[in-house]
């Protein structure tokens, strides 16, 4: 199999199955029949918010490239356009107007990560000459777009007014427009494991699955369960970054076996209450290795979208209380085009 963008695929990657120019991934399991079985859960009509607010966790310890929300006035005819009496610009106007901007490193709290946020030096067309590619082969610097030079990155004291890089294919626009809404599958990890750092490979999960009785079948989002964002909202905005790193359930990324699961089980998409679904950095590997393994054969290789840092407590206690594990998702990103990921605030209604 090859397409116009690669003679080659990775090892265990299923470029090319949805489509040569596929930007969705494993969301195209998503059908109908999935949201109709998502639909299906809904017994109480009873919703939970999953989203963090977004200016958790607060500062930056957890990463120092990503900094908390900024909300700033707009400007009205040169005036602070926040608590403005229009009538002070248009005698006789009662109205009393606010209008704000906003600032947001995206992936800074709860989140979606999008398919051109991770992809990996792969040689696509066998010239023995690794090309810098994300999921089905859309290229960087070609597909997937930014600046040469820090100048036009990050927050600077005089920033162009437009935008300096895009993700013209695998955006997370495109997610969007999926919809994102389908059955969900919860795993307890925190109820198995509770807040210790715990390294969780193909073994330990199957355990937490046949005690639980949980089933993953395609099409499914899996949400896991560790406590992590608990532990964040406990800190009240001053995260302790040792005390964290130290902290609930990660995945194992270097665990084959448990990369192997994901392929096999056709899941939709993951997304965990904690900070990078995996351990970071991952355990092992060396320079030659992806650093997050995970993140690579997820969004990379399979086109499996990740969420991080989502607000799942709340969820996990009521569904355990009832004897369930399933329910309807409904996690739609930003449409945000250009953009490799999102903020958002998923909704579980059961």
């Amino acid at each position: 199999m090859s397409n116009p963008r690669w003679a080659r695929r990775p090892e265990g990657a299923n470029w090319g199955d949805f489509g040569a120019d596929d930007q969705l991934g494993r969301l195209n399991l998503i059908t109908r029949e999935k949201n109709r079985q998502g639909i299906a859960e809904v017994v109480e009509g009873r919703t939970f918010c999953l989203s963090l607010p977004l200016d958790y966790p607060g500062g930056n310890g957890l990463n120092p490239n990503r900094h908390p929300p900024v909300l700033r006035p707009t400007l009205r005819r040169g005036q602070v356009n926040f608590n403005c009496l229009l009538g002070e610009l248009e005698p006789g106007r009662p109205d009393v107007l606010s209008d704000d901007l906003a600032i947001l490193h995206l992936q800074y709290s709860t989140q979606w990560d999008g398919l051109a946020h991770v992809g990996s030096l792969f040689d696509v067309d066998g010239s023995g000459r690794p090309k810098a590619v994300y999921y089905n082969g859309f290229a960087a610097g070609e597909h997937v777009v930014g600046p040469a030079t820090p100048d036009d990155c990050g927050i600077q004291d005089h920033m162009r007014d437009t935008s300096t890089s895009a993700a013209m294919a695998l955006g997370i626009d495109q997610m969007a427009q999926s919809c994102v809404q389908g059955r969900a599958a919860l795993i307890d990890l925190r109820a198995h494991l509770g807040d210790a750092r715990t390294l969780v490979g193909y073994d330990t999960l199957m355990r937490v699955l046949e005690a639980d009785r949980v089933e993953i079948e395609a099409g499914d989002i899996v949400c896991l369960h560790t406590g992590f964002a608990d532990v964040v909202l406990g800190m009240q905005r001053r995260p302790d970054a040792q005390r964290l790193s130290d902290s609930c359930a990660v995945l194992d990324g270097r665990d084959e076996k448990l990369l192997q699961w994901i392929t096999d089980s056709q899941l939709a998409a993951i997304a965990a209450d904690n900070y990078a679904v995996e351990a970071h950095p991952a355990m092992g590997g060396d320079a030659c290795c992806a650093a997050l393994p995970l993140h690579e054969h997820c969004l990379f290789k399979l086109g499996v979208h990740l969420g991080e840092l989502w607000h799942l407590t709340p969820l996990a206690h009521y569904l355990r209380s009832v004897g369930r594990y399933r329910f309807l998702l409904t996690a739609p990103p930003l449409r945000l085009p250009g953009a490799v990921a999102s903020p958002l605030t998923p909704v579980a209604t059961v």
